[in-house]
């Protein structure tokens, strides 16, 4: 049986986010890739794993590649742009009537 999901994620693709939890807890970087069925982000230089490949037309050789997995997204928060601390994000409409993510901290629109 297959989950549904009903909430509205908080983090998209570019944010800048620091990991609250796990080996690569204190590291900030961008998320690459945004996982919505599975609830997990591929963020830059976090959670870093060793990939063990064939040798094919690419990699003549094969070999271990060191790549970024995925985590789960209660184990990100997003960095506010303003403080650049890590913060909680909420939603408010602006000034021209949009639906739009604020950060928690300073009240500033993310873009």
């Amino acid at each position: 049986m297959e989950k549904k999901q009903n909430f509205k994620l908080k983090i998209r693709k570019g944010d800048l986010v620091k990991v609250i939890a796990g080996n690569s807890k204190g590291k900030e970087g961008k998320i690459l890739e945004v996982i919505v069925d599975k609830n997990r982000a591929i963020v830059e230089g976090a959670n870093m794993v060793s990939k063990h490949t064939k040798p094919n037309a690419a990699t003549p050789n094969g070999g271990i590649v060191k790549q970024e997995a995925a985590i789960h997204i209660s184990n990100l928060m997003l960095v506010d742009p303003k403080t650049g601390k890590p913060t909680r994000v909420g939603r408010a409409k602006n000034e021209a009537g949009k639906l739009v993510r604020i950060a928690k901290v300073s009240g500033e629109e993310i873009k």
